[in-house]
């Protein structure tokens, strides 16, 4: 596979070349050298794209190179009598835009989150920490099988009969196992509250 190059400049397009007829063909058909020609007449195109959609302009060349990298890897799917292959980059882009965009959200929200607990009382922090603790030490003290079924319904949010299916028990056994385990959870923690 041809190597896009390490910096993504947008490239300098001579105005007196040709457009080449073949290209989409080439790309869909494989041929190395088509993702250096491809990149080459339309890597500009997708670049400032990307660079009007995203704020920073590494954000731009990461979008613009995955673009390249998921349409070379995804080149099967392209079909030049449906459409042009310019289209099916941008659309490959704006995939891709949106993807660096949910990321940069997400990563907004973590360190949001993460400061909020930074600036939580110490008190409040630990006895969050403390209440796990206890709560993870008396699912510990449940027999295995009852510890098993109790974690897949509060902690994998499944359902009896999912449960039944998982650990391959009859679903009174699941729904038992969930009762008792309940009830010596309950009976734990309070000792503790004592």
């Amino acid at each position: 596979m041809t190597a896009l190059p390490t910096t993504l400049a947008p490239p300098a397009r001579s105005l007196v070349a040709m457009p080449d007829e073949d290209l989409p063909a080439r790309f869909a058909a494989g041929d190395d050298r088509a993702l250096r020609d491809a990149y080459d007449e339309f890597g500009a195109i997708v670049f400032s794209y990307c660079a009007r959609s995203l704020a920073a302009r590494a954000d731009a060349e990461d979008a613009t190179q995955q673009t390249f990298v998921a349409a070379w890897q995804g080149r099967a799917r392209f079909e030049p009598d449906r459409g042009s292959l310019a289209g099916w980059l941008l659309g490959i882009a704006r995939h891709k835009v949106a993807d660096v965009v949910r990321a940069s959200v997400r990563r907004d929200d973590l360190v949001g989150r993460q400061s909020a607990v930074l600036t939580d009382d110490a008190t409040g922090a630990s006895d969050a920490v403390l209440d796990r603790l206890v709560v993870a030490r008396a699912l510990h003290a449940l027999p295995d099988e009852q510890r098993r079924v109790i974690e897949l319904a509060f902690f994998d949010d499944l359902t009896h009969t999912q449960i039944a299916q998982v650990l391959e028990l009859p679903l009174g056994t699941v729904k038992s196992h969930v009762r008792r385990g309940l009830l010596r959870l309950r009976s734990g923690l309070q000792e503790v509250d004592r």
